[in-house]
């Protein structure tokens, strides 16, 4: 897996625990063209082919167009792909474990360039509440 930047000016990590095994939360987490059905701040997911690494698929999120490219592809364990959008570069991974039918999720994401920089501090709080959201958006979303 492709590790964020620990020194990037904008970064965050966070986890849940979500009642269903790492098959099903695989499923939804990974179902890109489908995010908008259950992510809220999402808009026209687009898978651009097959998921596995450097495939490229494209979203909308807070307004901001971005393209993104998938790192990582590792079924029921590790997700991640890289984004881009207005001159600003992220690194964005999931890790699933899963104990007794449970999952616990795991994200971590970081942000760097020009305007991550000028805006460290609202994009760092912005995260950490966009992340926290998306995590209990797929909680709920796994536990139907």
């Amino acid at each position: 897996m492709k590790s964020i930047n620990n020194n990037a000016p904008v970064k965050c990590s966070k986890s849940i625990t979500i009642h269903a095994n790492s098959e099903k939360v695989w499923k939804v987490l990974t179902n890109i063209d489908r995010w908008a059905t259950w992510q809220t701040e999402i808009n026209k997911p687009k898978l651009n082919g097959e998921l596995k690494p450097e495939t490229t698929f494209d979203w909308k999120t807070g307004g901001a167009k971005i393209h993104s490219t998938l790192h990582t592809v590792e079924p029921f364990k590790n997700f991640g792909w890289t984004g881009k959008t207005f001159g600003m570069f992220a690194i964005h991974n999931w890790t699933l474990t899963e104990t007794n039918q449970e999952t616990i999720v795991s994200v971590d994401e970081s942000m760097e360039g020009f305007f991550a920089k000028l805006f460290k501090k609202s994009f760092n709080k912005s995260l950490q509440t966009g992340m926290q959201n998306w995590l209990d958006l797929l909680k709920r979303a796994c536990e139907k």
